[in-house]
């Protein structure tokens, strides 16, 4: 998925709150792309699992809309595409596209649960955990610090960092 910074409008500066839910609904965007693309590459049980990560990324997307709505920001909008991290021609590579998307999503999450407070950090932390606990079922592994790619032992910083979707600073 295309990396890029999620600037802040003027409105939004002095937010990190709303910067943090705007990063998380940009990566949403991009996770629901995603799943689309290797929903139809992946059969069987993997493609139940596949259909349930999608459904549940499309209710976060949702959430994180209105939540940026009450924060009193126009939340960012979906691209038409996105450019995936490498082509996703068959099962196995679906598979792992599937734990790039939730690695992905951890980083967000993560910094979003550093962002907020009360209820908002609550939702945060369980959308991270979700996010974690699907990436190592795609991965058949966990790592030890879901969420913080600088942490976990040998990991990739560019296959595990946040999610940035392209457009995700109100420029078109």
């Amino acid at each position: 998925m295309s990396t890029r910074s999620v600037r802040p409008s003027e409105e939004d500066a002095g937010s990190p709150e709303l910067i943090a839910v705007q990063a998380a609904l940009a990566a949403e965007h991009a996770a629901v792309y995603g799943y689309g693309v290797l929903g139809g590459r992946i059969d069987g049980k993997r493609g139940a699992e596949a259909r349930a990560a999608y459904d549940g990324h499309r209710a976060r997307r949702d959430a994180l809309a209105r939540a940026v709505r009450d924060l009193g920001g126009r939340p960012v909008v979906s691209d038409a595409a996105y450019a995936l991290p490498f082509a996703v021609a068959d099962s196995p590579s679906a598979v792992r596209l599937a734990a790039v998307l939730e690695d992905r999503i951890a980083g967000v999450y993560a910094d979003l649960v550093r962002a907020a407070e009360g209820p908002r950090r609550k939702e945060a932390a369980g959308a991270l955990r979700e996010a974690a606990v699907r990436a190592a079922r795609w991965r058949g592994g966990n790592v030890a610090f879901p969420g913080l790619a600088e942490r976990a032992a040998g990991a990739d910083p560019a296959a595990t960092g946040p999610v940035e979707a392209a457009g995700a600073d109100g420029a078109r």
